[in-house]
């Protein structure tokens, strides 16, 4: 580790990051936001899914303020964050086959919708399966991952492939495998994470998106408002009403 404090060259690496998913993915942040534009104004519903610590990115996108109403968590138990005791018991669903068939087979999806995926590995059992499964189902798959995964580690997935392998755009995080950016002589194993930043940038960007292509369609934009500013509460109070139909987190 060069000359610095730990937060500023954790900043910097950080920053780093974000300026190369702006520079090198801007053309697939387009095509995200615009699909997610299309099954907005075809009727679709839309849903975000990540396991462990995946799981925090696509919560950030649900039910937020100056985000989009119609986006939804797809969860199950033991597959949010860190919900589940022991922890370790999320990292070993990830790799259980058939779960994220029976998860898909007890949710709402339906042709027409749009589901982003959320891993970082896409290594596991869990995410391919849930893209392979989503997509005969007819629902389009957005996949935020780190390719650089399939290039230096095994798949878990009977099939050999990685999520990567299965969805219609692909946003690549770019972290370095093992996701920590730091080392030090005087700590043995390297630290500070930044896949979560990066990650919930990303989606962001590609709401951000969005919402501006629908805008430029002349369709007014889902979007929620803060709860905590006069009129907020109305304002969601209207758009939960209109598009009830596509908000499960309400209903």
């Amino acid at each position: 580790m060069s000359d610095g404090t730990p937060a500023d060259l954790f900043f910097d690496a950080a920053i780093g990051l974000l300026q190369r998913v702006r520079d090198e993915e801007a053309e697939a942040i387009t095509a995200a936001g615009t699909l997610l534009a299309d099954t907005v104004a075809s009727g679709g519903r839309l849903f975000a899914f990540g396991a462990g610590h995946s799981s925090l990115a696509a919560q950030d996108v649900v039910y937020r303020a100056g985000g989009l109403a119609l986006m939804n968590l797809l969860a199950a138990p033991g597959l949010v964050g860190v919900d589940v005791m022991p922890a370790t018991l999320g990292s070993r669903l990830e790799r259980v086959d058939g779960l994220a068939t029976a998860v898909l087979d007890t949710s709402p999806l339906r042709a027409g919708d749009a589901l982003v995926i959320i891993s970082l590995s896409g290594r596991n059992a869990l995410p391919v399966e849930m893209a392979v499964s989503a997509r005969t189902r007819g629902v389009k798959v957005i996949g935020v991952t780190s390719v650089a995964y399939a290039a230096q580690t095994a798949s878990r997935h009977s099939s050999g492939t990685y999520l990567k392998d299965h969805c219609d755009v692909v946003l690549d995080s770019k972290i370095a495998i093992g996701d920590a950016e730091l080392t030090l002589d005087t700590i043995p194993a390297p630290f500070a994470p930044a896949s979560t930043v990066v990650t919930s940038a990303l989606l962001q960007a590609v709401l951000a998106t969005t919402a501006a292509t629908l805008a430029g369609r002349g369709i007014e934009p889902p979007l929620l408002r803060s709860g905590n500013v006069d009129g907020g509460h109305e304002w969601n109070a209207r758009v939960f009403e209109e598009y009830r139909d596509r908000i499960f987190y309400q209903h």
